[in-house]
């Protein structure tokens, strides 16, 4: 009897495993924030396909799936992959190979900077960026007499950490064919005396970019290996790369079929009316990690350099209001030949003067359009009158730009005005959702210092005690959605990512710590443990 026993209990025990269904990947024990509708809490789920295949309890998922692959995730904390809203992917692939001025604190260590990189590097034609003159205790524009002296004959280009301003020496002047009389549009070419400084400011940096070397496609493609090999080790698994060529869309294309590239990418096509014409009259690309479906327009420049357009003057520069980088007749031109298309418009607007102007465009163009989801992105300052105008337009912010400019964001803006900067609360609350990336380059890569500014509204030593303009920092769930859920809604992506839901795209990332209840001074120092893309680990730490 007892061997009868024995028997029936071995049947049953091969026929419950024999119905459970098999997956490819199963985690358990994991404090998993879904992100879904009622912003759910999961302890385990089932991949099969690259997919999600359910999403439950430790005791329902391993009751209904069998897998050769389990993790046990030992209560440690699983998100969505994260998406970046607004960032230079392929840009910081190519900024990794150069010279980084990022956080120098001086002309002088700039210039020691460049000196011991071409004692390394021997360039023909020195580039670099991230230099930042608010920083520096002299706040003024460097000058290039120095760069002159020491490379009289080695042409050096450096931008400054927006993008918005270029130094260059007398060497890449002469290559470019400026000079005194040089007459720019949309940009400046800074003077002193008369004469040139060597800082060129937004459109006045074209005249340089004609002049510089091409990379090969060798250097396009490390480029962006390089890149996402940063950005998968700090948990990102999509990026809205704000501003791609055609030949940098079809070479992640190609890398992408090639298994090569695992990033997937939401592409942002660099405006022009050779790009308008080919991408508008061949439609809408979307592959499983790549989607064009939207144009990036340029309307002003940086708060920094003084170049984002103003409704009134500049307070610390007299008479000065910045400028619109893409003119009033071309930008509505531009606006309406978007609209008749598929395409979303993804603008670039940091001036009071470009948002109203923006807002206003999109709300003529749009007019009996449903479900555009057009994109303004920075929207940094903001009329108090215009806020209402977002309730039909996505606003795409950058958390920390509002804790990098705040030590000087007044200076430029008085103190007026500064009350509707930076406002994303008030742009949330019109609305309803709000994108949120980092911008880098300009910014880290690291999305949980964009975690830790969006809630603290703090830089990373707790200044200021109660946080700048604390009214409009954002809570710890809006943050989490709107660096996956509402960042995927904005790329009309919502319904394949974004959450850890059934028939998602397994995009996950495991953290050593809780981001929803941890001291929020030590977010920051929060560690990806493993990245996925498609249920398949693409970043492990131990590795």
């Amino acid at each position: 009897m007892r061997n009868f026993f024995i028997f029936c209990s071995l049947i049953l025990f091969y026929s419950c495993s024999d119905s459970k269904a098999t997956a490819e990947l199963i985690v358990i024990n994991g404090n998993i924030y879904t992100v879904d509708e009622e912003f759910g809490k999961a302890q385990a789920f089932a991949v099969s396909n690259g997919k999600f295949l359910a999403v439950g309890t430790n005791e329902e998922i391993t009751n209904q799936y069998k897998s050769d692959q389990t993790i046990d995730a030992k209560n440690q904390t699983i998100v969505p992959g994260l998406i970046d809203a607004h960032c230079h992917f392929f840009n910081y692939g190519f900024v990794l190979q150069e010279l980084d001025l990022v956080g120098t604190k001086s002309y002088k260590e700039i210039v020691q900077k460049i000196v011991d990189f071409q004692k390394e590097k021997n360039r023909p034609f020195i580039l670099g960026r991230g230099w930042d003159q608010n920083d520096w205790e002299i706040k003024d524009f460097p000058t290039k007499d120095t760069l002159d002296l020491l490379f009289p004959d080695t042409p050096i280009a450096l931008g400054r950490i927006d993008g918005h301003a270029l130094l260059v020496n007398q060497k890449v002047l002469d290559l470019a064919g400026i000079n005194e009389k040089t007459k720019v549009e949309g940009g400046e070419i800074i003077k002193q005396n008369g004469k040139i400084t060597g800082v060129l400011v937004d459109n006045a940096e074209e005249l340089v970019n004609k002049i510089i070397p091409r990379s090969t496609k060798e250097n396009a493609i490390n480029a962006l290996l390089d890149a996402q090999k940063v950005c998968f080790s700090l948990g990102l698994t999509t990026v809205d790369d704000a501003g791609l060529s055609k030949f940098a869309i079809n070479l992640i294309d190609s890398l992408q079929q090639a298994q090569k590239l695992k990033m997937r990418v939401y592409a942002m096509v660099s405006v022009s009316d050779e790009n308008l014409d080919h991408f508008i009259n061949n439609g809408i690309i979307k592959t499983d990690r790549l989607n064009v479906r939207s144009f990036k327009v340029y309307s002003d420049g940086a708060l920094g350099s003084r170049g984002a357009a103003m409704r009134a003057p500049y307070s610390d520069r007299e008479n000065h209001f910045g400028a619109l980088v893409t003119g009033v007749e071309k930008t509505k031109e531009i606006a309406q030949r978007i609209a008749n298309s598929d395409y979303q418009m993804n603008t670039h607007a940091i001036g009071d003067s470009a948002n109203t102007f923006l807002l206003k465009t999109y709300q003529k163009v749009l007019k009996g359009k449903v479900d555009r989801r057009w994109r303004i992105e920075h929207a940094q300052i903001v009329s108090p009158e215009d806020f209402e105008f977002y309730k039909e337009i996505i606003p795409s912010v950058q958390p920390t730009h509002a804790t990098s400019d705040m030590y000087w964001a007044e200076d430029r803006v008085g103190s007026d005005r500064i009350k509707g900067a930076y406002a994303y609360k008030n742009l949330l609350n019109e609305y309803g959702k709000i994108a949120l990336g980092t911008d880098f380059p300009v910014e880290q890569v690291n999305p949980m210092l964009t975690f830790y500014a969006a809630v603290s509204r703090k830089d990373l030593q707790g200044f200021p005690e109660y946080g700048f303009n604390p009214e409009n920092a954002l809570s710890r769930e809006e943050t989490l959605k709107g660096m996956t859920i509402w960042a995927a809604y904005s790329n009309f992506e919502e319904n394949e990512k974004g959450s850890i839901e059934n028939g998602k795209l397994a995009d996950f990332v495991i953290l050593d710590q809780d981001i929803m209840t941890e001291d929020i001074h030590k977010i920051p120092e929060t560690k990806v443990l493993s990245t996925f893309v498609n249920g398949e680990r693409v970043y492990d730490i131990m590795k």
